[in-house]
Formats: C-alpha cells, structure tokens, sequence
C-alpha cells in the first residue's frame, strides 16, 4: 500500500512537474516574443542624433508665384514634422523693403514670426540674410553699409531667440582679395552680433564662398567663436556659365563639407532628386552624414528642397525621410 501511495504521489509529482515545465516553457518563448518586438519597436524609434529643421527657402516657389503667406511657415513646418525654423529674409519682401527695413517694419516681422513660433511650439533657428549687400565687396564703404545693413537682422534674430544669421560672401572674385576682404567685414559684423549673443554663419553661396579650402581659411583668420560655418550639401559651384545657370567650375563637395564642418554651428541638407529607392541623385547623403556626425555636430540640419519634379511639399518630406533613413545607416 504504501509503495503505491508513493508510485501514485510521484506520479502526480512528476506531472506537476511537466505541466511547470510546459508552461516555464511559454512563458520563456513569450518572453522572447516580447523582448524581440520591444527590440524592433525601439529600433523603429531611434533617434537621430540631429534635430530637424525647415529652411524657408523649400516654400519659396509656394510664396512667391502662388502667393502664401510666408507667415504660416511655422504651422507647415510643424505639421511636417519639423521642430525647428530657418526663416529667409527675402521672402518677407515687399512688405519689409517696401519699407525700407524700418524700425516699426522690422518689429511687425519680429512679434508675428514670434507668435507663430509660440502658436505651433516651434523653435525660431536662425534668419537667412540675402539682398543686403556685399560683406567681401572691396569698397570699403559699402563693405561698411553693408555690415550695418545686416545689423538690423543681428537684432532681429535675437528677439526671436534665434542663435544665428547666415550671410553671404559675395564681392570681390580674385581669391587674396576676397580673403583679405572677408575677413574685414565678418570681424566687423561678428563683433556687433557678439553683443547680442548671436552668431554670424557663412554659407557656400556660390563664388569663392563655395571653395572650402579658401573658405576655412576665413574662419580660421576671423577667430571668433561667434563666427562659423553653414555647410550646405549641395551648394560647391564657383562659376557658372555665361547666361546660364550650368556650372562651370565645381569644387568637391564631400571634400568642402569636410573642410567646412570644424567651424559649423547649422548644416543644410540640399536635395534637387530623388532615385526609385528615395536617394538624392547627385549626394550621397550617408557619406554627407557620417562627416556630420564625425565633428561632433548635434545641432539643426536643416531640409532644403530645391528640385522641380516632385512638389515642395512632397519634396521637403522625401528629404526629411531621407535624413532619418540615413541617420540610421552611419555609425
């Protein structure tokens, strides 16, 4: 009696054990399912180490020929999924050149960008300047006109909470010239929007902004830490053609990025085209990345749509994708 008492009772032991065993069993293989979709959904959530921000310059044609009003930059560019704005000052004429960029002008421009800013939580990046004169000009003079041209939009970025302007380097064409020049007018400026916490930023713009090499040899004769770089992706043509908007003398972007990344305090992410697969057709954007991301850069980058096939809207968020596809393909 008692050996079948205790056959029966390891029995009944024996099978609680598999049924723990079973069950032990499902709960591991569940748990691996578990662990394996928290693994891809945090890998579908990784986030770029940038922040996204629009360049006004994307709605251009949208403002310009079919007329809308540049002040709903902020809420486009929200629902876009951006979080940062780079406004462009030339897109805010007539209204402000009619005005002659007046004191009262300037303020409306200011306290509407602001409340627009505030209305769709967005961060107020930076203004580009375009259309306020020649900061390498050799006048002297206007070299000068066009340094308190600029301050005028020094002030204005820091009312908006902006960290920098960007301007361009247009004026001389001989190479020692233009250095000597450069360097001129941007200390001159630099020390103006130092008094107002705000940094002047270069763009390869075309001319011999667009020679990298020359172009840090600027910045690195400046010496201001208020002084940078906006490395453009997309902008290395030096000359073009005569009446034509072909290239003639290209320098190499890739080589300009890299030259120009060390004294970079905002990056533009230029596109024209997109293959079938959602690439830009003319920069490889994962190369461009990994040397943003190799200088340490976590700033904005900045989407600039430039291309025609596809719409500016369509355009903007196929760059957009892009940068976030690519973000995740670098090291």
């Amino acid at each position: 009696m008692k050996r079948r008492n205790f056959i029966r009772n390891s029995s009944q032991a024996g099978l609680a054990l598999s049924i723990l065993g079973v069950a032990a069993c499902k709960e591991t293989k569940k748990s691996e399912k578990t662990t394996d979709a928290t693994s891809e959904m945090e890998e579908a959530i990784v986030e770029p180490f940038f922040k996204l921000s629009l360049a006004q310059w994307s709605i251009h044609r949208m403002i310009k020929e079919d007329g809308v009003d540049p002040y709903t930059f902020a809420e486009k560019a929200k629902n876009w999924g951006f979080s940062g704005l780079e406004y462009v000052s030339q897109l805010y004429n007539p209204e402000l050149a009619d005005a002659g960029y007046s004191d009262e002008a300037m303020a409306a421009f200011v306290e509407k960008s602001n409340a627009e800013a505030k209305k769709h939580g967005m961060q107020n990046v930076l203004i580009m300047i375009d259309g306020q004169g020649n900061l390498a000009v050799s006048d002297e003079k206007e070299r000068d006109d066009t340094v308190e041209k600029h301050k005028k939009w020094v002030d204005a970025a820091a009312a908006m909470g902006c960290h920098s302007i960007r301007v361009n380097l247009n004026g001389s064409s001989e190479p020692e010239e233009w250095k000597k020049n450069s360097i001129d007018g941007l200390t001159k400026l630099s020390t103006y929007a130092k008094t107002k916490n705000i940094n002047i930023l270069v763009e390869n713009h075309g001319g011999l902004s667009s020679n990298g090499a020359m172009h840090a040899e600027v910045m690195k004769a400046v010496a201001m830490d208020n002084c940078g770089t906006l490395p453009d992706f997309g902008n290395f043509c030096i000359t073009r053609k005569k009446d034509s908007r072909e290239c003639e003398v290209m320098y190499d972007k890739y080589k300009g990025v890299k030259e120009l990344m060390p004294y970079a305090k905002a990056v533009s992410a230029k596109t024209h085209d997109f293959d079938a697969d959602g690439n830009e057709t003319e920069i490889d954007y994962v190369k461009m990345l990994q040397m943003v991301k190799d200088h340490g850069y976590t700033g904005f980058v900045g989407v600039e749509y430039e291309g025609r096939v596809l719409s500016e809207e369509d355009g903007i968020i196929a760059t957009r994708e892009l940068l976030l596809k690519a973000s995740k393909e670098i090291s």
